[in-house]
């Protein structure tokens, strides 16, 4: 029985408990292996921070959205780790990966990439990228809205990115590649036992040649770029573009790769997932998507989405955040900390391995009324104070927050409005949503039937 310890002063009265149903030997590995969301969002009812075991390493899983506040926004102390290890083998040293006295130079360099004026230059092919794709439906098919999804966003991805210098058989190599990495990199981060990712399996080779394809399909449209020269309005010229006057603060060529890539696979899988759930709950609840139906009707009136149309789909908007907090990409973070601390009563020792949850903190009844229930109304602008501070972190927080979330969620907005402005997206029956938890959240296979709207 878990048994929580209640702090008597103000500032550390959070609860303490080890987490509930370890295992010998392995610990908690097992419930993570087979049911992770199940298992963290069963977590805050035990504790506001709580002890893992995985394997003979001992853990901690922060739950309160206070306390994760405090951890983020400390990223001297509580610096990247963990599951970001083993994503270095994808992205390398890169904003998504790299530690923090490293990441706050690559973000003085890079953050002016995404400026407003940038983000309306990359989002503008994003409609016309959705018609395309869509064109090719039909009436009555059966659609697989997450591969549909997935296909249209790496497009999208590599538009932003490098304009129209990627090749579609590059962009679907670059696809297939990613979906076998993004599998192997959750994988590789809660195993106890590290030497089973050193074994020469069929399911090792193609892991590692999914990364080294991926980076070099990436290295050689940068050098294409660099031989040739920018002065385009995508975001890899803006990467080149980003050097301080000291050659000691400039990007270089190899953190330049690893940019491009870790925007690739931002940029393509997690918005993917998102339009892909976010689409799922809409064809499950008409009502909801008869609203969304009728505001991109009247905003829109036939034309083509744009970004200066953003301000008036606010339902629309409003929708693909609820979408987000039932569904958060990124569901679970991890740090490690660098010295001796203490957080929310708890003593962490340096190297202590930390943990905390977007989809748990989402899944709190205490912090969100009917927490499983998709209801887009309680964002809007009348509502949306009653959620508690700190409780939505779809894009984390602090210094490390998303430096594309705003990218993100234009071109969720932009896509969602194309689609049903020309589509109806209904149900099937005996189709169930069974997210995959991997290195992003996925939601596996969406099927949907397409009706076409007049």
């Amino acid at each position: 029985m878990t048994e929580a310890v209640r702090e008597t002063s103000a500032e550390t009265a959070f609860r303490r408990a080890v987490a509930p149903g370890a295992v010998p030997l392995v610990g908690h590995v097992g419930a993570l292996w087979r049911r992770p969301l199940g298992f963290l969002a069963s977590l805050p009812a035990h504790g506001d921070i709580l002890e893992l075991r995985l394997g003979p390493r001992r853990a901690y899983v922060v739950c309160h959205p206070e306390l994760i506040r405090k951890m983020l926004l400390s990223p001297r102390t509580f610096d990247r780790g963990g599951l970001f290890d083993k994503a270095k083998q994808l992205l390398g040293n890169s904003l998504s990966t790299t530690a923090w006295e490293e990441h706050r130079r690559q973000r003085l360099l890079i953050q002016p990439s995404f400026r407003p004026g940038r983000i309306a230059a990359y989002t503008s092919t994003v409609a016309e990228d959705a018609r395309e794709a869509i064109a090719s439906w039909s009436e009555g098919q059966l659609l697989d809205l997450s591969d549909a999804m997935h296909g249209l966003l790496m497009r999208v991805a590599a538009g932003t990115l490098f304009s129209s210098s990627m090749e579609d058989r590059a962009i679907e190599e670059a696809r297939e590649c990613l979906r076998v990495a993004s599998r192997g990199i959750y994988r590789r981060t809660i195993s106890p036992f590290g030497f089973l990712e050193k074994l020469p399996t069929a399911g090792n080779r193609r892991y590692r040649h999914s990364i080294a394809r991926l980076r070099g399909i990436v290295a050689e449209v940068v050098a294409s770029r660099a031989a040739t020269g920018g002065g385009g309005e995508d975001l890899l010229d803006a990467l080149l573009e980003a050097q301080g006057d000291d050659p000691a603060e400039q990007l270089t060529e190899q953190e330049i790769h690893d940019q491009v890539v870790t925007f690739l696979v931002a940029g393509s899988e997690t918005t993917a997932s998102a339009l892909a759930f976010t689409f799922y709950l809409l064809a499950t609840h008409p009502e909801i998507e008869e609203r969304v139906h009728a505001e991109v009707g009247r905003v829109l009136d036939g034309e083509l989405a744009a970004f200066e149309h953003l301000s008036e789909l606010r339902y629309t908007s409003d929708v693909v955040t609820e979408a987000l907090r039932l569904y958060p990409p990124s569901w679970m973070a991890t740090r490690v900390t660098t010295e001796d601390t203490a957080l929310g009563g708890q003593d962490l020792r340096k190297g202590s391995l930390v943990l905390y949850s977007p989809y748990a903190v989402h899944r709190n009844p205490a912090l969100f009324r009917e927490p499983d229930a998709f209801r887009p109304e309680r964002w809007s602008a009348d509502r949306k104070e009653e959620i508690p501070r700190n409780a939505m972190i779809p894009f984390g927080a602090g210094s490390h927050k998303c430096i594309g979330d705003v990218l993100a969620l234009t071109e969720a907005v932009l896509v969602v409005a194309t689609v049903v402005a020309r589509w109806r997206l209904t149900a099937v029956a005996g189709s169930v949503l069974r997210p995959q938890p991997r290195a992003t959240l996925e939601p596996g296979p969406v099927v949907l039937r397409c009706e076409r709207r007049a």
